[in-house]
């Protein structure tokens, strides 16, 4: 079974599981937990219902009540799970991968992640030798309705920004159930009808043509910013007024002008590994300690409780927040964003003028090698670019982060596929192209 994966279970429905795994998913999950019931959310895909039958009948074989919500947002599975006490819960999504997938989102109380070395690895091994046996007493399927009181939470971090000319991309998936009711009419909307097919675009939009449609429609409408949620809408991203997608980790930046400039929040700010160092410098300018991190919920949820830090947000469009219960909100960043955007604009400021603000580094984004050897590549990077300087910064989780005095890179492995991923930056672009080209260099020899 090639579902498990580290920081959730996920892969081609049909293909790397069965429904048979998903009802032995569900029915020693409340073992692994130690719940006596489980709340269930669930994206619109396609083959959800039937895992949905399929993990409710072994949840209740188990002797373990299940708490239906319904249709929800993976934020909104989050919440509650911390809000209402539950020791367990499941999100069935594949979040932002393509219509074929289908997955599994488990988190404990508090809402803290399960991944493959927090609970995962040992329900793949309660699947793979422990004996089913139905209890006599099984659980029931109660339904759970609690979309008005997770609106009017949101609510509190909404504001007026009528001054805006907002379009907002749904990508036909779940922030579609939610954004009306936050948003109302006034953003020009796009792809907001629920459809597990996702016919106009896959619903990720780190993906450059996912985010071609918004990209034109901002520039069509002489729009202020474009919003783009992915699939489960736990991640959102933006566009400026002049169709240029913003790198979503430049994006914690703007949230500090709300919960430090505006509301004087303490506490350390969390970023991962890949954080441009223009979002760390700007952070610390405006008076808060940045801590750099592992990339993904798994464990940056863990890591801003243990350090009960402010908020924080990641490369890949997460953002965290302290009143969120450590975990991460697209709906939250989204209302913040476009207030700070609306305060700015009453200034003369526009979306590219505030980020040509923070941005000081030329960036390459993260680039894909594929390669076998990525070990070798790796620290072949290491000995080439520390034996030519020193570095001030060093280290080595997610790969290497090594910063020296006017440029750093993140060399870091995929865990799943034969990719090497890197990311580098400097203060100049000639920097920047010198340094990429001997890093290509290395890959090629390895």
């Amino acid at each position: 079974m090639g579902a498990f994966k580290q920081y959730d279970f996920r892969g081609v429905f049909g293909v790397d599981f069965t429904l048979d795994d998903i009802y032995r998913f569900g029915f020693f999950l409340p073992k692994l937990l130690n719940a006596d019931k489980v709340l269930v959310g669930r994206d619109m895909r396609v083959s959800t219902p039937d895992m949905f039958d399929s993990l409710t009948r072994g949840i209740t074989d188990a002797g373990a009540d299940v708490c239906d919500m319904g249709l929800t947002t993976t934020p909104m599975v989050y919440y509650f799970t911390a809000k209402h006490h539950f020791d367990a819960s499941v999100m069935i999504t594949a979040s932002h991968n393509p219509k074929e997938y289908n997955g599994l989102k488990v988190s404990r109380h508090d809402a803290l992640p399960v991944g493959l070395d927090t609970g995962l690895g040992e329900l793949q091994r309660m699947m793979q030798e422990e004996e089913v046996a139905p209890v006599a007493k099984k659980g029931k399927v109660v339904d759970y309705p609690v979309m008005q009181e997770y609106l009017d939470f949101q609510r509190q971090y909404h504001y007026d920004f009528s001054n805006l000319k907002i379009v907002m991309d749904c990508s036909n998936g779940m922030a579609t159930s939610l954004v009306k009711d936050i948003f109302g009419q006034q953003p020009i909307y796009m792809y907001d009808e629920l459809d597990g097919t996702f016919p106009n675009h896959e619903a990720n939009p780190l993906e450059p043509e996912n985010v071609v449609d918004l990209q034109k429609r901002v520039l069509q409408e002489k729009a202020d910013i474009g919003v783009v949620f992915d699939g489960d809408a736990d991640r959102v991203m933006f566009v400026d007024e002049k169709g240029l997608f913003i790198p979503p980790d430049l994006m914690i930046a703007v949230l500090g002008h709300y919960f430090i400039l505006e509301k004087n929040m303490q506490g350390k700010v969390i970023v991962d590994i890949r954080t441009s160092k223009s979002v760390t410098e700007y952070i610390e300018k405006l008076g808060r300690e940045v801590y750099i991190w592992r990339v993904g919920r798994a464990f940056a949820a863990l890591k801003l409780r243990e350090i009960d830090g402010a908020f924080g947000g990641e490369f890949a469009g997460h953002y965290y927040f302290r009143d969120f219960y450590y975990s991460d909100s697209a709906m939250i960043a989204a209302q913040v964003i476009l207030h700070v955007v609306s305060e700015m604009k009453k200034k003369g400021v526009s979306v590219s003028q505030l980020i040509s603000q923070i941005v000081t580094y030329h960036n390459t984004g993260e680039i894909n090698f594929k390669i076998e050897d990525k070990k070798g590549a790796m620290e072949a990077m290491r000995e080439h670019f520390c034996a030519q300087e020193p570095y001030t910064k060093f280290m080595d989780f997610d790969g290497y982060r090594i910063e020296f005095k006017d440029w750093w890179f993140n060399v870091r492995p995929s865990n799943t596929e034969p990719y090497l991923r890197l990311l580098m930056e400097a203060k100049t672009q000639e920097l920047l192209d010198a340094k990429l080209a001997e890093a290509r260099d290395i890959v090629i020899r390895c």
